[in-house]
C-alpha cells in the first residue's frame, strides 16, 4: 500500500521567550540601521540567509524548522540560540491551522495579527510557560514573556539615548519596573555598540556621603573599573583645583577620551543623596554641569546619563544647578486594565470576558509587582481567584513577603509609623513632614490625589490599618510616645 505524503511535522518552533528575544533584537537593529523603519520579509531573509517561505514558517509558531535555520536567524542579530528559545514540535496536521501567523514586519496590521496569534499560542502551550515561571521578585529578565511595555516610554528612551550628551530621568516608586526598563535600555545600547556602566548608589559607603572628595573618587574608580580602564586616580587627581573640577577633567580627558563609542552611565537610587543635602547640592550641580558642557565638548557628548530615582526631590536645589529639570523625564505609570489583561494572557489566563481584572485592580490598583504576584499564585500554586482576594491581607496570604518587608521597614522608624497611621486612618486631607512623605513614597506606600496623601492601594490601607492596631486609644498613645 502506497503511503500518502507524510502529514507528520517534526522540527523546532519558537517559544514565547525565543520569539520576544528575536523580535527585540530585530527592533533594535531597525532603530539603529533603518531609522526605525520596519524591515520587510525580504530584508530579514537576506540578513538571516533564509528564504521568505522559511521565515513565514518560523513566524507561524506551529510549523517546524530545523535547528540550523534557527541558529542562522538568531546569529544574524548577534544572538546565541538558547534551549528555552525553542520547543520540539511533533504533531499531526492534515490541514493548515487557521491560526497560522503570516507575519510581515512591514505593516502594522500584520503586527497586530502576530500578537493575537501569540496570545492564542500562550493559552494553548501552558506547559511550556511553566518552565518560565519563577517567583516575581526583582527585575523582569530580558527574555521573559512577562515584561509589559508601557508605550510610548520604551520608544522614547531608545530614541533619546542615541542623542549626544543626553540625560534621561526615570522616576517611579520601588517595585514598579524601573530596573526592568533600565535593563532594556542597556540591551538596546549594547546593540548600538555603546559601552555601559550601571551603578547603584545604595552601595556607596556612608562615609563617602559626608565627604565630596571621597564620593567623587569612589564614583570615578567604579566607572573606570567597569569600563576596563586602569583608574590611575592618584596620577589624574589634582587636589589643588578641587574635587569637582578634578572629577570632570578625569571623566572628559581620561575616561571618555579613551572610549571610541558612547558610554551610558546609569545612576540608580540617587534618592540616597537626598538625606545628605550638602553633598546633594554639590553632586547634582556637577551632573548638571556635564549636561551643559556637552553642548560644546566632544568627549562629554559621548556620555549618556541615566538618573533613576523613586520620589520627587525634596532637597532644596538651585533651579539652575539641578539635574531634575533637564533632559527627558520618564515617570512610570501603574498598569492599565488593558495591560493587566494582557499580562494575564501571557500567563495563559483568559480574563477577557470576566471581571477578574476589575476585582484585582480594586484591591492592588495597577501596581506591577502586586499584579505579577497574584498571577504567579493563580498559575503556579493552585490558588483560586476567590481565595486570592479573601486571603490577600492575611499574614499568611500571597502578599505576605511583600507586606512583611514594608512592615519591617516601618517598625524601624517610629516617625514613619506615626505618619502612616495618619495616612491609613485619615478621612480628609492631611499634611506630612516632607522627609516622611518622601520615604513613604519611595517605598511605594503612598500616592497623591491632588493635594491629598492616600495609601497607594486598598490592600495597603486594609493590611496596615490592621497591623498598626489603629484604635483611638492606641493611636493617641502612639502620639504621646512620638
Amino acid at each position: 500500500m502506497k503511503q500518502s505524503k507524510s502529514t507528520r511535522r517534526r522540527g523546532l518552533i519558537l517559544t514565547i521567550a525565543g520569539l520576544k528575544r528575536l523580535q527585540a533584537a530585530i527592533l533594535a537593529m531597525e532603530k539603529a540601521q533603518n531609522n526605525g523603519g520596519r524591515f520587510t520579509l525580504e530584508d530579514l531573509g537576506d540578513r538571516m540567509n533564509v528564504s521568505t517561505k522559511t521565515l513565514n514558517r518560523l513566524w507561524s509558531l506551529n510549523t517546524g524548522v530545523d535547528q540550523k535555520t534557527l541558529k542562522l536567524c538568531f546569529s544574524a542579530f548577534s544572538l546565541e540560540l538558547h534551549r528555552e528559545d525553542y520547543a520540539i514540535l511533533s504533531k499531526t496536521n492534515n490541514t493548515e491551522s487557521s491560526q497560522t501567523l503570516s507575519l510581515s514586519l512591514d505593516t502594522e496590521e500584520q503586527k497586530l495579527s502576530q500578537f493575537l496569534c501569540l496570545d492564542s499560542f500562550v493559552t494553548q502551550h501552558h506547559n511550556q510557560l511553566e518552565n518560565l515561571w519563577s517567583y516575581p521578585d526583582g527585575p523582569v529578565p530580558l527574555d521573559s514573556p512577562f515584561y509589559v511595555e508601557r508605550p510610548p516610554i520604551e520608544e522614547l528612551i531608545y530614541r533619546e539615548v542615541i542623542q549626544p550628551g543626553c540625560v534621561i530621568r526615570i522616576r517611579a516608586p520601588r517595585e514598579t519596573g524601573k530596573t526592568s526598563l533600565v535593563l532594556r535600555l542597556l540591551a538596546f545600547a549594547q546593540m548600538q555598540d555603546y559601552r555601559s556602566v550601571n551603578l547603584n548608589c545604595n552601595q556607596i559607603d556612608s562615609s563617602c556621603l559626608t565627604d565630596l572628595n571621597k564620593l567623587l573618587r569612589s564614583l570615578c574608580w567604579q566607572i573606570a573599573t567597569e569600563l576596563g580602564i586602569d583608574p590611575k586616580l592618584d596620577d589624574k587627581w589634582d587636589e589643588e583645583i578641587g574635587c569637582k573640577l578634578s572629577c570632570s577633567l578625569y571623566l572628559q580627558s581620561y575616561l571618555l577620551k579613551q572610549s571610541k563609542s558612547p558610554v551610558v552611565l546609569v545612576l540608580n537610587e540617587v534618592d540616597r543623596f537626598f538625606e545628605y543635602p550638602e553633598i546633594a547640592q554639590e553632586f547634582f550641580g556637577l551632573l548638571r554641569s556635564w549636561y551643559e558642557e556637552a553642548r560644546q565638548d566632544i568627549n562629554l557628548q559621548k556620555l549618556r546619563l541615566v538618573v533613576v530615582y523613586s520620589t520627587e526631590v525634596y532637597v532644596s536645589l538651585d533651579i539652575n544647578r539641578s539635574p531634575f529639570n533637564i533632559g527627558l523625564p520618564i515617570r512610570l505609570p501603574e498598569f492599565t486594565e488593558y495591560q493587566v489583561e494582557y499580562l494575564a494572557q501571557r500567563h495563559g489566563l483568559d480574563w477577557t470576558s470576566s471581571n477578574e481584572v476589575a476585582q484585582l485592580m480594586s484591591l492592588v490598583g495597577g501596581h506591577p509587582a502586586l499584579i505579577r504576584i497574584a498571577l504567579y499564585y493563580l498559575c503556579c500554586q493552585g490558588i483560586t481567584f476567590e481565595e486570592l482576594i479573601q486571603e490577600a491581607i492575611a499574614n499568611g496570604g500571597i502578599y505576605r513577603y511583600h507586606l512583611w518587608r514594608h512592615w519591617a521597614i516601618l517598625q524601624e522608624n517610629s516617625s514613619l509609623v506615626k505618619a502612616y497611621v495618619e495616612v491609613v486612618t485619615a478621612k480628609q486631607s492631611i499634611s506630612l513632614n516632607p522627609i516622611d512623605a518622601h520615604k513613604l513614597e519611595s517605598l511605594g506606600l503612598i500616592t497623591y490625589e491632588g493635594d491629598r496623601i492616600l495609601p497607594r492601594c486598598e490592600l495597603y490601607r486594609a493590611y496596615f490599618k490592621k497591623q498598626l492596631g489603629v484604635t483611638e486609644f492606641e493611636y493617641e498613645s502612639l502620639q504621646k510616645r512620638a
